[in-house]
């Protein structure tokens, strides 16, 4: 009996895809047979971290970042069109792989189009509500509209009053059929002596990172402290420079990268969600540079600045010296949760 599972990530940053790789582990343990899907970054990320695992392409979904920050919102507008036309294909793509790979099931991370009535499909998210400004409300409904569509919604966060997500995934009322599973990340807490004191880690679409590594490296030319520097860029090959007290990577896999955080004292890095939840779990500090215009990252920095959790300031404003702003910060409280994937891939076996 076929066991085949679709798993396709947003190629949005890396963090939806990287956020799939223990999902797509304990699948595995299960006797699940994951196939990947996404474009891109991600479905490269995939491609190196399951080499033996069958992959397929879905179309992208073409987000694109403006230069300044204030234009972003006005961006994804323009580009809606060809968004749209990705989800309605990416939808014909999957009723056609159900056929085709006699699939179980689906578990989607922020891909809409990827569900189908016939299989279990789940849809995961810590956005149900979806900040864009004086436009929140609608973004917010027309995301929770989509998301009624699947036959569950795996949110990683914990459903307590200390908890990560904050607003974006806790709704005062809904008919959602909603999971909170814990703590999602690929990376486990190890006791190793510390070799940097300071950690550089990039993520997110062109052109707002590629603007943060060049900010990031002038600023750097003066740190004296050992410092390891990824730059976020899965390519072909890993590449390794080394220039003064600075070593940089243009990726790394999960295992490299999982020694490489245990190996330093402190994070500087962007306040995506999946990166939130590799810090809770590694009980890193840090500090933050929300990604100009993403009302989501603003709204997670601003939120564990005011809960004593970690500082952060904007990309443009931000100097080397803010570093030691790192100390007086509490970090992030120890959130323990066990995820119980038995329980979740019940799902796949009511087909």
């Amino acid at each position: 009996m076929s066991k085949n599972i679709l798993v396709a990530p947003l190629n949005w940053g890396l963090g939806h895809a990287t956020r799939c790789i223990p999902i797509v582990k304990k699948l595995e343990e299960f006797g699940y047979q994951p196939i990947l899907a996404s474009d891109g970054n991600a479905l490269l990320l995939l491609q190196k971290e399951f080499p033996h695992l069958p992959t397929l392409e879905l179309p992208s979904y073409q987000i694109e970042y403006a230069k300044k920050g204030e234009n972003f919102k006005w961006k994804l507008i323009k580009n809606s069109p060809k968004t749209i036309h990705a989800i309605l294909e990416e939808k014909r793509l999957v009723k056609d792989w159900v056929k085709q790979y006699d699939l179980v099931g689906i578990i989607s991370d922020n891909r809409l189009g990827v569900r189908n009535k016939k299989v279990p499909s789940v849809f995961i998210t810590h956005q149900l509500t979806v900040l864009s400004g004086k436009t929140t409300w609608i973004s917010s409904k027309l995301h929770q509209f989509f998301i009624a569509k699947f036959n569950e919604c795996w949110v990683p966060d914990v459903d307590e009053i200390q908890n990560l997500s904050g607003k974006l995934g806790h709704l005062k009322e809904t008919d959602l059929r909603l999971k909170y599973i814990g703590i999602l990340s690929r990376l486990e807490k190890k006791v190793l002596p510390i070799k940097f004191q300071l950690m550089v880690i990039l993520s997110g679409p062109e052109p707002q990172r590629t603007l943060l590594e060049e900010k990031l490296i002038k600023e750097l030319k003066d740190y004296k402290e050992a410092t390891v520097f990824i730059k976020g860029k899965v390519e072909a090959e890993q590449k390794k420079e080394q220039m003064d007290n600075i070593t940089f990577y243009n990726f790394m896999q999960t295992k490299e990268l999982e020694t490489t955080f245990n190996e330093s004292e402190m994070v500087l890095c962007r306040s995506g969600y999946t990166t939130v939840m590799d810090l809770v779990k590694l009980e890193k500090k840090a500090f933050f540079i929300p990604t100009p215009g993403q009302f989501e990252q603003e709204y997670l920095a601003k939120k564990y600045k005011r809960d004593g959790f970690l500082p952060t300031t904007k990309q443009d404003r931000f100097k080397l010296n803010d570093l030691h702003s790192v100390a007086v910060f509490l970090g992030f409280p120890k959130i323990k949760s066990e995820i119980n994937w038995e329980n979740l891939f019940l799902l796949f076996e009511s087909k």
